[in-house]
């Protein structure tokens, strides 16, 4: 069974979970923004991908958005060098890319979090000084995962899914 595109991802999700895969078209260097409004797990997907070219400076290939009671997951395709999908081949140099992705995503994901919080309304949890009570996972296909605990729900699955 192959991923569903956004269209035919919003059929059937219930009122406690949806997903979002956020696909960048670009031309030449210009990315093509999409028409109709955006939901708020296109927006979330958008943040992300401006998130990772500014912090990174490369953009996603894909970014899949998926929202489960009050966990919110981002999962960007297509993000790592060359160098660090070689690095993560092995058990020693997976384990270091994912402390130094975890480091710097602790260190620099302010912004991000703030563009969550105002596009949910929803305060991300935290512990102390650690600002990312989300859990990253790097893998060597090139892909990350984000995952953040949000303080409640989303109250209108109809606004999170833009339907």
């Amino acid at each position: 069974m192959s991923k569903p595109t956004w269209k035919t991802a919003l059929a059937g999700c219930s009122s406690t979970s949806a997903f979002f895969v956020f696909r960048h078209r670009c031309y030449g260097g210009l990315t093509i923004p999409m028409t109709q409004a955006h939901s708020m797990a296109q927006q979330i997907a958008q943040t992300a991908i401006d998130f990772e070219e500014q912090r990174l400076g490369r953009r996603p290939k894909s970014v899949t958005v998926v929202l489960g009671g009050d966990t919110l997951v981002i999962t960007m395709h297509g993000v790592l060098s060359r160098a660090e999908m070689t690095l993560a081949e092995n058990s020693v140099g997976a384990a270091k890319l994912l402390e130094f992705h975890q480091e710097l995503f602790n260190h620099s994901s302010e912004p991000l979090r703030r563009e969550i919080k105002k596009i949910t309304g929803l305060e991300l949890c935290e512990m102390g000084k650690v600002k990312a009570v989300a859990a990253v996972q790097v893998f060597p296909t090139g892909t990350v995962v984000q995952v953040f605990l949000l303080h409640g729900r989303i109250p209108d699955a109809d606004h999170w899914n833009g339907t």
